[in-house]
């Protein structure tokens, strides 16, 4: 499934009670799947974080939705090369 073809089916599935949610309840939902995340990097099985991977991602594309940003869009961004450094693979200093 494409980026585009993801963002538009989490509309469909959870568009219109996340937008009655708001913005900002949908961040901490959003905060909270990432916490959820980094227990399952750090101390879950493969299927946790496949889990809590999808489950990020769902809620990264609804907060974008809700705040008029196409991911396929912006995703374009990195289609090519760093967007700092202009090089693939990326070149800037590891130290930041």
């Amino acid at each position: 499934m494409d980026l585009a073809t993801f963002q538009q089916q989490m509309r469909h599935l959870y568009g219109e009670r996340d937008r009655a949610r708001g913005l900002a309840r949908s961040f901490a939902w959003f905060t909270e799947e990432c916490g959820e995340l980094s227990r399952a990097l750090f101390r879950g099985s493969t299927a946790d974080r496949e889990r809590e991977f999808a489950d990020v991602l769902a809620w990264l594309a609804s907060l974008a939705d809700q705040a008029g940003v196409d991911l396929a869009q912006v995703a374009a961004r990195y289609a090519e090369r760093c967007p700092r450094c202009d090089a693939a693979p990326c070149a800037c200093e590891l130290a930041r």
